[in-house]
């Protein structure tokens, strides 16, 4: 699903990541952690599109096996709306939209026909308990419940791949527990791939692999490695 070799990032003279290799399975979810300043971030970002390594001539990075590097900006936009979903620790929902509103947005920006989305994200929003507050905006939900409506929206588009950056950072514990529960019913029902940058030890350990950075680099790599039980040929 993912293979990223030889990433490296560098703002002016800091280089904050130092030749990173990944793989990462379809339907595997991976956690990533290390110190603050470790570099997790950056890398969550580029392997997600919103930004580049330093290196192109010498690195490859491989989305379900297109090289998205090669892409053109516009090529690049296209992909990441049609094949990959992020989950922020802030939500980042629109205040002035609902939370129907909101959860359609990446399928508009898709053309889909407004019909289509609005079905589909209420399914999705039902899916995960909120029905009953479709028309309400972000400041008349709750942060856990802001936070399923950012879940829906990332998956509105059916991506492959879903990014997500501290997800349970800004919530209470219950709330986090539900929410990563939620990520493996998720991988259950849809098969999404999750790569899931966290500081939260118990999400952490509940991946099926958790990688550990630190200084720019993975040094560790723990856990079984994941097959997928249905007998889908793993990408």
């Amino acid at each position: 699903m993912i293979q990223a070799t030889n990433i490296q990032k560098y703002y002016g003279n800091l280089q904050v990541l130092k030749g990173v290799d990944i793989h990462i399975k379809s339907g595997e979810i991976v956690s990533i952690v290390g110190p603050s300043g470790a570099g997790k971030t950056t890398l969550l970002q580029i392997l997600g599109t919103l930004d580049v390594q330093s290196n192109k001539v010498d690195s490859r990075l491989l989305i379900k096996d297109v090289e998205v590097t090669d892409l053109s900006d516009n090529a690049i936009a296209r992909f990441r709306n049609e094949n990959i979903g992020f989950i922020f620790q802030f939500h980042q929902l629109l205040p002035e939209f609902t939370a129907l509103e909101n959860v359609c947005i990446p399928a508009f920006i898709k053309k889909t026909p407004r019909n289509q989305a609005e079905k589909r994200a209420k399914e999705l929003l039902e899916f995960l308990g909120l029905s009953h507050r479709l028309h309400h905006k972000p400041n008349e939900l709750s942060g856990g419940e802001q936070q399923r409506v950012a879940v829906a929206r990332a998956l509105i588009n059916n991506p492959s791949v879903i990014f997500a950056d501290e997800p349970s950072g800004n919530l209470d514990s219950e709330s986090a527990d539900n929410l990563h529960k939620l990520f493996f019913e998720l991988r259950d029902k849809f098969g999404q791939t999750f790569v899931i940058v966290t500081h939260n030890k118990e999400l952490a350990d509940l991946a099926d692999r958790k990688l550990t950075m630190v200084d720019g680099r993975i040094t560790d790599s723990t856990g079984i490695e994941w097959a997928d039980f249905t007998n889908r040929p793993l990408l």
